[in-house]
């Protein structure tokens, strides 16, 4: 039986889980691969941190320790950050070992040179963790969906904004209060920008389209719209017409090139997505050959991404047995274009407070006809004081187009308010 050591860098929540995993599991690990693996070494930042140990292993805070020890074949990095781990990811493909990391930042941005580095190196660089936790869609989309050419996928990839948007639809409840609540759950941070602003969506997304499509999508490339925006007026109306408003990532292959974008959305309730709630992600994915397909689970914490990640550890363990390492590297062969955001077709919700008053929904009507834009429904409700609330849903349309006539809404002495504007997705067609 091969003796396959490990090196850690970081032990919190996703770095304890891996220990854990790889202890309780140790039998049916060892009996899958032939190979007794274990941890070695785990670079910390602070020794004297109290901390539960899953096996034997030594903590260290010297990273040439960890990562220019001969004995260690797999160096693991669920550190998260851009740096030091871009650094320390570089040193360790250099000297000879492996890499497995869970860590979305860095791919989302610096993917690119670091799987140039593996390749260089004859390495592997395992990335499984990195996207919805434990739900092995990376996996799917390199390997099992390989023979296809996918025409899109649609993500819900962050717990956090889910949990926000189940609650306040499922129990009226706003925004902030609700904001509130997952921070003490622990299911926010105490700074949530990065969730509720989308960008923890749009980085795993940048990976995810890279993959789909086969072409470098980074971070920069992805629209981004969060969710601070949406109240519970909001979410009533997509119950009213029927449907539910989740962030949404969305990736999709069309004749003109990529289109990335991730914001909240109004999703029919018979999308498989719509019943997607709380903390769960889910990803849809859609093949030319296999057609429509939903990987579901849990999207972070310790044992699910722990999970993913000994996932990995144990595919590059039976490369290493094989001396195949490096067999899969970087399969973005392609160079497509991306999108503007203003070049993006979708249906809009837009919720207006306006005078109540003759002509007023004609003359609306006549300015988004002015832009070449109709209606599929409108809504009109009194709210007091001669004002109305107007909510008009338009037919698919451009985005520069809805710009246009939002420019001319808004110069319209009779709006006294757009609330807002949010998009429409029915599927990947």
């Amino acid at each position: 039986m091969d003796n396959i050591r490990l090196g850690l860098l970081g032990y919190g929540t996703v770095g304890s889980g891996v220990a854990q995993i790889l202890e309780q599991n140790t039998e049916d690990i060892e009996t899958r691969t032939d190979a007794k693996i274990k941890i070695k070494s785990v670079l910390v930042r602070d020794l004297t941190k109290p901390r539960d140990q899953h096996g034997d292993f030594r903590f260290t805070d010297q990273s040439e320790a960890v990562l220019h020890d001969p004995e260690i074949d797999i160096i693991v990095e669920v550190m998260g950050g851009i740096e030091p781990a871009r650094t320390y990811i570089h040193e360790a493909l250099r000297h000879g070992k492996n890499v497995v990391t869970a860590n979305k930042d860095l791919l989302a941005l610096h993917g690119e040179e670091l799987f140039e580095a593996a390749k260089a190196s004859g390495k592997d660089l395992y990335f499984e963790a990195s996207v919805a936790g434990g739900i092995p869609i990376i996996a799917v989309l390199k390997q099992s969906l390989a023979a296809n050419r996918i025409t899109g996928l649609i993500g819900i990839i962050n717990g956090t904004t889910n949990y926000i948007l189940t609650a306040m639809s499922n129990e009226h409840r706003g925004y902030q209060e609700v904001l509130s609540e997952a921070q003490k759950l622990g299911y926010a941070e105490s700074d949530p920008s990065s969730d509720v602003d989308g960008l923890d969506a749009a980085r795993k997304l940048a990976i995810l389209a890279s993959l789909a499509f086969n072409s470098r999508v980074t971070l920069p490339d992805v629209f981004v719209e969060g969710i601070s925006h949406i109240t519970r007026e909001d979410l009533e109306y997509a119950e009213e017409l029927g449907y539910t408003i989740k962030l949404l990532a969305i990736a999709k292959h069309q004749d003109e090139g990529v289109e990335v974008r991730v914001h909240p959305a109004f999703l029919p309730k018979s999308h498989p997505l719509a019943s997607v709630n709380g903390v769960y992600n889910a990803i849809f994915v859609v093949g030319d050959a296999v057609g429509e397909t939903m990987f579901y689970g849990r999207g972070a914490g310790s044992l699910p991404t722990g999970s993913a990640v000994v996932s990995d550890i144990i595919q590059v363990t039976r490369n290493i047995q094989a001396n195949s390492t490096s067999a899969i590297s970087c399969t973005c062969y392609h160079n497509l274009p991306v999108k503007a955001s203003q070049d993006f077709t979708t249906a809009y919700y837009v919720r207006l407070l306006v005078k109540d008053e003759p002509r007023v929904l004609a003359t609306l009507a006549l300015l988004f006809a002015e832009a070449n834009i109709s209606f599929a429904s409108i809504i009109q409700k009194p709210r007091g004081h001669e004002q109305a609330e107007i909510v008009l849903v338009t037919h698919p349309c451009r985005e520069s187009q809805l710009q246009e006539a939002l420019d001319s809404v808004k110069a319209y002495s009779k709006v006294l308010k757009v609330y807002n504007v949010i998009r429409f997705e029915i599927g990947n067609e």
